[in-house]
């Protein structure tokens, strides 16, 4: 593998450990969250989890058809992620929204990093993928925006 594929992989490597951490944070708030607004959170929430974790396969295949390892444990994504963990035993509701959605923008300074990467390497499908991503993870910081307004 090239010098500019091994930035390629590392960096969809970043992507991939931001989106598992923003997933398992997305499951717990999904989980409790409580509250006048319950039924309709818990049901974004729940999509929102469900369209993340379908993204990590897509990218882990992408680190690997260009000839990269991808993350192997809860470990290596801890050590990469910069999505910080919530570990309170209670958060308001539009507090959980307002912080999913300041991840969901770290996700897509993440996957910027990664399209200008990809885009210098002349990697156009992982370039393409990204664009997509980002999109989904920019649709969903204004979906959580827009849920949370008074």
């Amino acid at each position: 593998m090239t010098n500019t594929m091994t930035d390629v992989a590392t960096a969809l490597n970043q992507v991939l450990a931001d989106s598992f951490a923003l997933y398992i944070k997305t499951k717990n708030f999904h989980w409790h969250v409580s509250g006048p607004h319950f039924r309709d959170y818990h049901l974004l929430l729940d999509e929102q989890a469900t369209q993340i974790l379908a993204s990590t396969d897509l990218i882990a295949e992408r680190v690997r058809k260009i000839g990269g390892n991808t993350i192997r444990s809860i470990g290596h994504i801890a050590r990469l992620t910069e999505i910080r963990d919530n570990d309170a035993d209670h958060v308001p509701a539009k507090d959980m929204l307002g912080e999913l959605r300041q991840d969901n923008l770290v996700l897509v300074d993440s996957l910027k990093r990664a399209k200008a990467i990809a885009d210098a390497a002349g990697d156009n499908a992982s370039s393409g993928l990204i664009d997509a991503w980002t999109d989904e993870a920019e649709q969903r910081a204004w979906f959580l925006l827009e849920s949370a307004r008074d």
